[in-house]
């Protein structure tokens, strides 16, 4: 099992802005989820394709691994062609740094200490480049749901110093440069930042929290760094943030004001993970361990019929004189498959001006959000259906 830090750079947003969050964390075991033996899956193959690309591994031992990794459960085409993508950018950043540097140093998933500002702190950087002038860590994420990016990223600065640690004094760094590439969303995302920018960020924002987050000390503060921690469904911090929603008086004034409104909006996403994750804990606590919760009891949910076995179920009608276009139905291959069958480019020349992207519908979003805004919806054709 790998070894993971109490004060990790993974979950470093949560620690930092909520210290007390990591000792209350270490007494609820790590959930290990099937997307996470998925990711690690993605990550092992990765490091075998870059590994033979380095030649730190000759031919007979990498065709031994990609053999081996290619009977396991998780492999399939689609994944392979996604971790390429990540392979394809990392090999074009090692070239561009041994450029800078003829012996840049190349690392492939490096343990990096960053314990002199955190106690006992490490992570893993999946790539370190280090080169004249120039520290890279590139780190894949290989989830689909949210889209992660390396701009004010505590984990990629943390693993930029835990690099720095180890070769700040052999190397002439001037630069952290920390890339993020999430290759199931297409979004590759770098953030750059000056060495003494870096430092500074290191001793005035993550040492202080750090020393707190160590001791249990701090003040809970819930918010959307609580996503990921292991007792989301059952802080009382968090709880007690969400159910202030439910304190507005209805009763005077009758209507909420705008302001209210927005604070609602502010509160919305949040507060439904709050639910979804108390009725997941809830659900697991009676399905897995025999919890009885007061008024509730364990039922089984709507199910759907299935085929037990689609070719047998062919070959029974068959037999019965239905023909194939009376029991099978031909479905054109969506636009990501068709695309991966035909190839991007035959795709683009053979299809072209007939594949569009309506509009999305509207829904609001933070002024943060990236997004262009719309204008009024008196001004912009839609259909409620899009």
């Amino acid at each position: 099992m790998a070894e993971h830090a109490l004060l990790s750079a993974s979950g470093s947003e949560r620690w930092i802005q909520c210290q007390p969050s990591a000792r209350l964390e270490e007494a609820v075991d790590e959930e290990t989820s099937e997307y996470a033996k998925e990711g690690s899956f993605a990550h092992g193959l990765a490091e075998t394709y870059l590994a033979r690309h380095l030649g730190s591994i000759k031919k007979s031992e990498f065709n031994k691994r990609l053999k081996k990794l290619k009977q396991d459960s998780f492999y399939n085409q689609e994944l392979d062609d996604y971790v390429n993508v990540y392979v394809e950018f990392a090999i074009e950043k090692i070239n561009e740094a041994r450029a800078r540097t003829a012996d840049a140093v190349v690392l492939l998933e490096m343990k990096l200490d960053y314990s002199e500002w955190v106690p006992s702190g490490f992570g893993t950087g999946d790539l370190v480049l280090v080169s004249d002038d120039v520290l890279e860590v590139i780190d894949m994420k290989f989830g689909r749901g949210i889209e992660i990016s390396a701009i004010d990223n505590s984990q990629m600065r943390l693993y930029g110093l835990g690099a720095l640690n180890q070769f700040g004094c052999l190397y002439n760094i001037n630069t952290v440069r920390m890339t993020i590439v999430q290759p199931r969303l297409d979004n590759i995302s770098t953030d750059e930042m000056s060495v003494d920018d870096l430092m500074y960020w290191a001793t005035n924002t993550v040492m202080g929290a750090a020393e707190k987050a160590w001791k249990g000390e701090g003040e809970f503060l819930p918010g959307d760094h609580c996503r990921f921690c292991r007792v989301r469904a059952t802080c009382r911090a968090r709880a007690e943030a969400n159910n202030r929603l439910a304190c507005y008086d209805f009763q005077e004034p009758p209507l909420l004001t705008d302001e209210e409104i927005v604070d609602v909006l502010d509160a919305a996403d949040e507060y439904i993970r709050w639910i979804s994750d108390v009725q997941a804990f809830a659900l697991d606590q009676a399905a897995n361990h025999g919890k009885q919760w007061a008024g509730y009891k364990l039922v089984e949910g709507r199910s759907v019929r299935k085929y037990m076995d689609e070719t047998k179920v062919a070959k029974a009608l068959q037999a019965a004189g239905y023909s194939e276009d009376q029991i099978f139905e031909k479905v054109l291959l969506g636009i990501t498959k068709m695309e991966k069958a035909v190839g991007k480019k035959q795709f683009n020349e053979l299809l072209a001006g007939l594949v569009e992207k309506p509009p999305g519908k509207p829904k609001l979003a933070p002024e943060s959000d990236r997004r262009s805004a719309l204008k009024s919806t008196a001004e912009i054709d839609f259909k409620e259906d899009i």
